[in-house]
């Protein structure tokens, strides 16, 4: 993210301040080549999964076409649901990814040229009609893959540890309590989300930021 988006979460938050310079620069980089059939795939198969156990799912499922790089929507579709459990998916995870496949072959999940030209809203509408996909795997997509700048994922575990460790509160932050607190991190929260999963790497946590109302 830009040396801007540095100085504004600096300016508009001491203890985030803080953070960043704990942590150094970010290094997000955004897989911007990939496709947004794809990122949906990929973050399915990671929903309640620890990365490496993710990971090796996911591995497993591409395994299953030796000769592609991704496997396409077809390629999805005309799989038998057996041989993708096989792989290690749930009875609920292949029924998404089936879905995904055939709603990016209907047109509903974008290509990757018109998401672009689409706002964070426009594909939250888009992609939340789809089977098993929720505010989170959206979030993942809009940063993780087309590079959005302003995307707070309160409901992340990560992101809301990190806040707490950061500003030493006893609990997790509700969402409601970080989409308020987060309202000045703006136009930048994406950068701020960021360093609050880096805070987790941390050995210590920062000066205690109570509450509103404590």
């Amino acid at each position: 993210m830009t040396p801007q988006a540095l100085r504004h979460l600096t300016r508009s938050d001491k203890v985030l301040g803080a953070l960043i310079k704990k942590v150094g620069p970010c290094q997000l980089k955004p897989k911007l080549r990939r496709s947004p059939f794809q990122a949906l795939v990929q973050s399915v198969v990671y929903q309640q999964l620890n990365g490496t156990a993710a990971a090796t799912i996911l591995g497993r499922v591409r395994a299953l076409y030796p000769n592609l790089r991704f496997p396409t929507p077809e390629d999805l579709l005309t799989t038998p649901e057996e041989r993708l459990r096989g792989a290690g998916l749930s009875r609920a995870k292949t029924a998404a990814l089936k879905d995904i496949a055939a709603n990016a072959l209907s047109g509903v999940v974008p290509t990757a040229r018109a998401i672009d030209k689409m706002s964070n809203t426009e594909i939250e509408e888009r992609l939340l009609t789809l089977r098993g996909v929720g505010p989170w795997t959206v979030e993942m997509l809009l940063i993780f893959t087309l590079g959005r700048t302003d995307v707070l994922p309160v409901t992340d575990f990560g992101v809301r540890k990190g806040f707490a460790l950061t500003y030493g509160w006893p609990e997790l932050p509700t969402p409601k309590e970080l989409l308020e607190f987060g309202e000045k991190w703006r136009p930048h929260r994406t950068t701020a989300a960021w360093y609050f999963w880096r805070a987790l790497d941390l050995p210590k946590k920062l000066p205690k930021v109570p509450r509103s109302g404590d």
